[in-house]
């Protein structure tokens, strides 16, 4: 038997199991609660490389960069919550894109600006 075989065999048996028992309503809940242990794994990964990095290099730039910057991050950073917490459709899901390109846009340009002038 393959690998690949095997492994479809254990997926409907846990599919079966879950049918079976009616168990959907704990399946659903834990989807839910790995969604947000991803969403804070990332949010201290960020800080934590935003803590050894960035945080030395920012606070040599003027205030104004400084502000476009962190405004910049918390906005794509509630966007992106909002995304993987309501998963946008539609005109939703255009207006998030369009808001995480203009964040990525404006920290990108404030940050290549600030490498340029030192």
């Amino acid at each position: 038997m393959t690998p690949f075989i095997r492994n479809l065999l254990i997926l409907a048996a846990a599919a079966i199991v879950i049918v079976v028992l009616n168990l959907e309503v704990a399946v659903i809940t834990v989807g839910l609660i790995l969604r947000i242990v991803f969403i804070i794994a990332i949010a201290v990964v960020a800080y934590l490389y935003w803590r050894d990095f960035g945080r030395r290099e920012i606070s040599t730039w003027s205030q104004r960069a400084t502000v476009v910057f962190y405004a910049a991050v918390a906005l794509l950073v509630v966007d992106i919550g909002w995304w993987m917490l309501t998963g946008p459709k539609g005109r939703d899901l255009l207006v998030a894109i369009l808001v995480a390109a203009a964040c990525g846009y404006a920290g990108y340009r404030t940050w290549r600006d600030q490498q340029s002038y030192v």
